[in-house]
């Protein structure tokens, strides 16, 4: 029997702690691993790690590629493409490596069906999906950014309300105190002022920022680029 190993893994803690999502992919992978007449050595996971992650960065991944690479097996077995891999370049950039190791990789569950990329049927198959996921990612993200673009359009509350304003009935209402700080902010900048200076100044002064915090240049930076306070001066 060639040997095998399996790769699962959950976004949340709250999944690497219930552990049902890991259980249920050890299942299927070793099932898989049966009917394929495949040695299922051992099952690397990631729990609690996004898949935005690269593979070689996560502590289960870079098990998998240490053991990869001391030919402790042939074959990856996994769920989904999405279990080991963020975007296409990072899929196929390491499966073609894999390829030149004469690696081949099982994913169990796509559409229904199983792919492996010892074959060029199933290589073709994996470039496709890596593809057609990653356009599905950029969908969502210009999705997302329309809608938050609408909402601010509309002085709809949007994800955090930025300085300036609190939410009333689910719009938007100018703070006129805060305002004043985001205008003085404003002419701090024009004057010249670093974003880490007018921050100090800020700082220095106990004006205290949106959540009870202090002001950072990253603050300072995202009120001057934030379209909503365009109009304070």
């Amino acid at each position: 029997m060639e040997q095998a190993i399996g790769y699962i893994r959950v976004s949340t803690d709250q999944q690497a702690d219930e552990g049902v999502s890991l259980a249920a992919q050890r299942d299927r992978l070793a099932a898989y691993a049966t009917l394929q007449g495949l040695q299922l050595v051992e099952i690397i996971e990631d729990a609690g790690i996004s898949g935005t992650v690269p593979l070689a960065q996560r502590d289960g991944g870079k098990a998998l590629l240490d053991a990869l690479q001391s030919h402790q097996a042939k074959h990856i077995v996994a769920m989904k493409l999405d279990r080991l891999f963020r975007d296409a370049a990072d899929a196929l950039t390491q499966t073609r490596q894999w390829d030149k190791d004469s690696v081949s990789l099982h994913l169990i569950d796509v559409g229904g069906q199983s792919i492996n990329t010892s074959s060029a049927m199933g290589r073709m198959f994996l470039t496709m999906m890596a593809g057609f996921a990653e356009l599905e990612r950029n969908l969502i993200s210009e999705r997302t950014t329309t809608a938050l673009r609408h909402k601010k359009r509309n002085g709809q509350v949007y994800n955090h309300l930025p300085l300036g304003y609190k939410a009333e009935d689910g719009k938007m209402v100018a703070v006129n105190d805060e305002l004043l700080i985001i205008a003085e902010i404003k002419a701090m900048r024009k004057d010249g002022l670093s974003l880490h200076k007018i921050a100090d100044e800020l700082n220095g002064r106990g004006i205290i920022g949106k959540r009870g915090g202090k002001f950072y240049a990253s603050t300072i930076k995202a009120i001057c680029d934030n379209d909503l306070h365009k109009e304070a001066a």
